[in-house]
């Protein structure tokens, strides 16, 4: 009997045919950022389709940024986007460990080894190197915390500016720090980032309180308030508008001002009951009738107009208020507290500052040209979710490469003690580890072999309670005490990075069979004429 075609107008590829394409587009995919990495790492130019641009070294925001179709590059940069929410750094060594497993892995089938295999002695690794990863890591100081948040902005513009952002990162990630019945808890969301053109990177500051570019309604309200309650509405206080389309006759002057008298009758029911509530500080998503404007500052409530969501989201989190969509639906439930509110002419612009009970920060990002207020904000949103990280668990581990060779050391001995194969899985995985030395390396126009080869003599050779501590020095240029030069960095980054990389290459291991449905170019349909 002849073989019928099951699968018609689909390419498919199976077996080693399928694994060696899905590892060369990782590999492909990798080589997109290998060059970022590290502080000599180098900068990429994003131009998108409407010819704008954007320069970044920023492993996640270069893969985000580019059109790739292939499905195993799309789940690497998945895995990538995933550590870049989670732990905010360590993306670019993400995608790196995941393509140098695969290209590690590829060896091994090539000599026999069932990718099945492999992918048990890969998840063997993992489990052993988190665990010794624990081990090597230590608590650390506030001081060591900056340095660590500074770590994280290696190769991100200078030298000044990474002490400055990582310094203004912590205060914020302090400021919005929250005990709760689960440890402490430090959203980065609740830190709004303001961008003002002009001036220089060093005048960015970090402000205690939500900050927002809006003055109140009318001069003669009160410019500072020490404490109150406020309510947040999602709509405004205005004149109802009718529904439809309606025609009014109106007879005699005396109708006509009558329906005029019920509208500002209605508006002062809302301001009499934001009095009764014992409003203090009033924020509208919508507009504030002029009538309404005067009855405000007479009650001596303090009143804002066209409020952002975004920010009124913010201020309810922060003051423990909750939006009311009406001023007749609000209850006094339903009102927040804050310490203090004032405005600040900063310029020419005026802006509210509301210092709020559950805490909360505004970081002012300046600098000369949109493209560099870009960077500052991307960097300063980095370094704050790792200086979040750092106070809600602040156990830090060597960087500059040492922490991964010392991994890679460990690993090796415990291949030793498996008998099958998969003792080759976990020898591959302690091979990827070293990418990350080898890479930084690269980047600072050295040998990556002989530098490889001199920092684990330096740590064989190091007394053992400094051995895992000795990383590479890229200005330097040799083997050097990471923990003592300041190069650290937060524990759960290396965790997720090494998880996030295993779980992407496992899954592109066990696949052997990839189907390609053809798509041919189809038109539009008419639509059919009556």
């Amino acid at each position: 009997m002849s073989d019928v075609p099951i699968l018609k107008d689909t390419e498919r590829s199976t077996g080693r045919g399928a694994l060696q394409k899905n590892i060369q587009a990782a590999l492909a995919l990798a080589g997109a950022v290998r060059s970022t990495l590290g502080p000599r790492g180098l900068d990429k130019l994003l131009i998108d389709d409407d010819g704008r641009t954007m320069v970044t070294n920023d492993g996640v925001t270069v893969l985000e940024s580019a059109k790739v179709e292939h499905p195993v590059a799309r789940m690497i940069i998945n895995a990538s986007s995933v550590q870049d929410k989670i732990a905010r750094d360590g993306t670019t060594s993400t995608v790196l460990l995941c393509a140098e497993m695969l290209q590690n892995a590829w060896h091994l089938v090539t000599q026999g080894v069932h990718p099945a295999i492999i992918a048990r002695g890969f998840r063997m690794a993992e489990t052993h190197a988190r665990a010794e990863l624990e081990s090597i890591s230590f608590p650390s100081l506030r001081k060591h915390r900056i340095l660590a948040t500074k770590t994280c902005l290696t190769g991100k513009g200078h030298e000044s500016m990474q002490a400055l952002l990582a310094q203004l990162a912590l205060d914020a990630a302090e400021a919005i720090l929250v005990q709760g019945e689960d440890g402490a808890f430090a959203d980065p969301t609740r830190v709004k980032i303001l961008q003002q053109s002009g001036g220089v990177i060093g005048d960015s500051q970090l402000v205690t309180g939500l900050v927002l570019a809006k003055n109140r309604i009318h001069e003669d309200m009160p410019r500072h308030i020490k404490g109150g309650k406020i309510l947040l509405i999602d709509g405004g206080i205005e004149r109802r508008a009718m529904m439809g389309s309606v025609k009014l006759n109106v007879t005699s002057t005396g109708v006509l001002d009558a329906f005029r008298a019920k509208e500002t009758a209605l508006l002062e029911e809302q301001v009499e009951q934001l009095k009764a509530l014992g409003v203090d500080l009033l924020a509208c998503k919508e507009g504030i009738d002029d009538d309404a404007r005067m009855m405000l500052t007479k009650a001596g409530i303090k009143a804002f107009r066209r409020v952002a969501r975004s920010d009124l989201d913010l201020l309810a989190r922060g003051c423990g208020a909750t939006l009311v969509h009406d001023v007749k639906r609000a209850q006094e439930s339903d009102l927040g507290a804050f310490i203090s509110s004032k405005n600040e002419t900063w310029g020419t612009t005026v802006h509210w500052i509301v210092e709020t009970e559950e805490g909360g920060a505004t970081f002012i990002a300046k600098g000369s040209t949109e493209a560099v207020l870009g960077e500052v904000e991307r960097c300063f949103a980095d370094a704050l979710g790792v200086a979040c990280q750092l106070v809600e668990d602040a156990r830090l581990v060597p960087g500059g490469g040492a922490t991964q060779v010392a991994l890679a050391r460990r690993l090796r001995r415990y291949a030793e003690s498996i008998p099958g194969r998969e003792q080759l899985g976990v020898e591959a995985f302690a091979d990827a580890l070293e990418v990350i030395p080898r890479v930084l390396a690269e980047n600072a126009g050295l040998d990556p072999i002989d530098t490889l080869l001199n920092l684990v003599a330096a740590q064989s050779n190091a007394p053992a309670d400094l051995a895992d501590c000795i990383g590479l020095n890229v200005i330097e240029r040799n083997p050097r005490n990471m923990v003592e030069m300041g190069v650290l960095e937060p524990l759960l980054i290396l965790d997720q990075g090494i998880a996030g990389a295993t779980e992407a290459a496992i899954s592109v291991l066990r696949i052997d069979d990839v189907l390609w449905a053809k798509q041919d170019p189809s038109m539009p349909e008419v639509p059919q004429m009556e």
